[in-house]
């Protein structure tokens, strides 16, 4: 296991938190970054241990290297853990991707508390319970790639995902807000709004819902989570010092603005 951060010729490499990062979006983020010469930690929930290490295997198989931390990024105690594993063993968080998130979908007269809860804590709380303990360190070094996962149901909304729309919602006002707290420190923060994504959730729908999904999307098909992960790369670049509070959708035109 690897505890101190990694060199290359121009000095420390930059560390890279990718929160859900074990998932079919947050695996292609992992290969992005680290092709971009980043140190990744691939976040996961402690419930998912044998899962994360198995995906760890796997992936190293294909030659890439991750390391991974546990958290329950719902959890702000957790949270504060998890970040102060990845400061402890390799000196920083310099890129955070907050990328976790769940769906409990159901229409509003039908949701129960606890679905409304989960989805809120899980998408929305946990970009303040992460981020609020990797941006100090940010401001005090002067560098700092912050980007939210959204989802293109948090700007035109979505039937039976009240819950989910809000968070997603949420997640770029807090963008927007935190943006404006931190550029004069050279720390960005941006949001992603992906439409739907080729994943395993989505190939689990019944091939009739999926087909009516596509038919809507004027690129006709759904995105390839490689195509989510290119846009994240992109704001997550040292040389990308002027893009911030901006909301990037890749939706294939589902939602236009």
């Amino acid at each position: 296991m690897t505890n101190v951060k990694k060199k290359n010729g121009s000095g420390s490499v930059r560390v890279a938190l990718v929160t859900g990062g074990i998932g079919g979006i947050g695996t292609e983020v992992c290969k992005f970054l680290q092709r971009q010469g980043r140190l990744i930690v691939a976040g996961f929930h402690p419930d998912e241990y044998s899962i994360a290490k198995k995906w760890q295997e796997t992936i190293g198989s294909e030659g890439f290297n991750f390391e991974l931390a546990s958290g329950d990024v719902s959890d702000y105690d957790s949270s504060q853990s998890m970040v102060a594993e990845v400061v402890n063993r390799f000196g920083s968080v310099d890129i955070l991707v907050n990328c976790a998130g769940i769906t409990r979908d159901k229409m509003l007269r039908k949701m129960e508390e606890h679905m409304w809860e989960d989805v809120l804590s899980t998408n929305l709380d946990s970009a303040f319970n992460v981020t609020r303990h990797v941006v100090d360190g940010m401001l005090s070094r002067e560098f700092g790639r912050i980007v939210n996962i959204s989802s293109v149901n948090g700007q035109k909304g979505q039937f039976g995902q009240t819950n989910y729309s809000a968070a997603k919602a949420g997640i770029h006002g807090f963008t927007m807000a935190l943006a404006q707290e931190v550029a004069y420190k050279g720390v960005t923060v941006n949001t992603i709004s992906p439409g739907y994504v080729d994943t395993r959730m989505t190939r689990a729908m019944p091939d009739d819902i999926r087909e009516k999904i596509v038919s809507t999307i004027p690129i006709g098909r759904m995105a390839e989570p490689s195509e989510i992960a290119q846009a994240v790369n992109f704001l997550c670049d040292d040389n990308n010092n002027y893009i911030t509070g901006a909301n990037i959708p890749v939706n294939g035109g589902l939602y236009m603005t």
